[in-house]
């Protein structure tokens, strides 16, 4: 424990004196803007990234994208062959458009810094670059080789990448997930819930709404008690949620509509009641006569659920906080993640990045000093034993 104790406080050190080199880093790749639905802007904050990986020892491979801007899978260049994994995650893209930083450029204090994209995540990327730096300079080897799958379309629920997580957690120990910690307290994110989003098409029949109503079946009624059936799955004592979040149909106001749609978001803490909520939606029957129901299911992510080999890692990760000095706090968080699938094949410890606040919103920052906190946290995670936390 002894040589544990020092060992962390070595770490936070190295890392306290990098610290201006890690605001150096977030500043660069937040000033490169990045969203989602322009690939080519992920080229550039790849490339940084990229270089900065294997300045720090790495082998960095580009994973092309078909519709987005591709995905980074990086390694170490010198690994022993046969030595278990363990995978960081994180993603380049946000949710700023193009041009955002005219109206909200990247501020920096002694205490934040503030922009499009830095607590969400960018700053969670420049904490695992020095993590695994630390570790290097420092000469302390993992028990695991760390390896990272950095994609560019998480903030669509990973369309493309997400087979690569889930293929790489398949192989690994365990995950730790580089996204915003909950709060300004940094509460880590021990739960996710999972979600499914649906499609509902309801199909009517046409008519004038004056001459002949009766002759016509409308969609939009049917779909308005649709939507408050929906509505009413949602119970907050058991943390599930039922959304409709778009509508639309109808072509006149004197046309009694042929058809409707709305679309469904469901989440739940567990994944008995989202496959129970799921039934719900696929069960659901017309009560208006002449109308027709048809689901389209668009997508199911299960939660990460706070039990099993992901508890163990979360105690693992008290027994690193109290070395470095830190109280750690657990949330669950009604967003997902790629945690979610990699809580499918390994253990997951979800929010180890940056602390701040403003996610998508226009005070969008993080705390500088908890960019070395938590950089530190991480390092001691990866040198953690992996008995503690091997998949069950």
């Amino acid at each position: 424990m002894i040589a544990s104790c020092e060992r962390a406080e070595a770490v936070l050190d190295f890392l306290r004196g990098r610290r201006e080199h890690m605001v150096d880093l977030l500043v660069a790749i937040a000033s490169l803007e990045s969203p989602t639905d322009k690939p080519e802007t992920q080229y550039p904050v790849q490339a940084y990234l990229t270089e900065a990986l294997e300045e720090r020892g790495f082998l960095v491979r580009r994973i092309s994208g078909r519709q987005t801007g591709g995905h980074l899978y990086a390694r170490p260049r010198e690994r022993k062959k046969g030595r278990p994994g363990q995978l960081l995650v994180g993603h380049s893209d946000t949710v700023w458009p193009v041009g955002t930083l005219q109206s909200m450029p990247i501020l920096v204090d002694d205490y934040r810094i503030c922009g499009p994209g830095t607590f969400d995540m960018k700053a969670g990327l420049v904490q695992g670059i020095f993590a695994l730096e630390a570790l290097n300079a420092l000469k302390l080897e993992p028990p695991a080789t760390p390896v990272w799958i950095i994609n560019s379309d998480e903030e669509i629920g990973s369309p493309e990448s997400q087979r690569w997580v889930r293929m790489i957690s398949r192989h690994v120990e365990r995950a730790f997930v580089l996204e915003p910690a909950f709060g300004l307290e940094g509460r880590l994110k021990t739960a996710r819930k999972g979600f499914a989003r649906f499609k509902v098409n309801v199909k009517g029949i046409a008519a004038h709404s004056g001459l002949d109503p009766t002759a016509g079946a409308s969609a939009i009624e049917e779909l308005s008690q649709v939507i408050l059936q929906i509505h009413a799955l949602t119970d907050q004592r058991l943390g599930t949620t039922a959304n409709v979040g778009t509508i639309k149909g109808g072509t006149r106001s004197n046309v009694v509509a042929a058809s409707a749609s709305c679309e469904v978001d469901v989440r739940a803490c567990t994944s008995n009641d989202l496959e129970r909520l799921s039934e719900v939606i696929f069960d659901l029957k017309p009560r208006t006569e002449g109308t027709k129901i048809e689901i389209d299911h668009l997508v199911t992510v299960p939660p990460v659920e706070n039990k099993g080999r992901n508890r163990v890692l979360w105690e693992e990760a008290l027994v690193v906080g109290q070395r470095l000095g830190i109280e750690l706090k657990e949330v669950t968080s009604g967003g997902g993640s790629d945690g979610n699938t990699t809580s499918q094949f390994t253990a997951t410890l979800d929010g180890l990045g940056a602390i701040g606040d403003g996610a998508h919103a226009p005070h969008e920052g993080i705390v500088i000093e908890s960019m070395v906190e938590r950089a530190a946290l991480l390092a001691e995670l990866l040198m953690a034993p992996i008995a503690s936390s091997r998949k069950q």
